[in-house]
């Protein structure tokens, strides 16, 4: 599977039910080229005007099933949760 298919699926945390949007981007392991983590953009600012300035960082442990359409993750949302590096 290519990063570029990763991106069109749409990720949901299976604790609660929560869509918690598409893959924007992953973070891997330069030396063994594995997958560390997916990075899914966070909740958008008052009404989506202003943008985001959080991110869902997801390890890829947390990473239950991907599917067709969807990714299946088991996380806590309070602790994926993080603030932008790049605003």
């Amino acid at each position: 599977m290519r990063v570029c298919e990763l991106r069109e699926k749409e990720v949901i945390n299976v604790c609660d039910g929560e869509r918690l949007g598409n893959v924007c981007d992953v973070d891997f392991d330069v030396k063994t080229g594995r997958i560390c983590s997916l990075i899914i953009p966070g909740p958008c600012k008052i009404f989506g005007i202003l943008g985001r300035d959080h991110e869902y960082i997801i390890p890829y442990e947390c990473v239950k099933r991907i599917g067709t359409d969807v990714i299946l993750v088991d996380v806590e949302i309070e602790k994926c949760l993080q603030k932008c590096k790049f605003v």
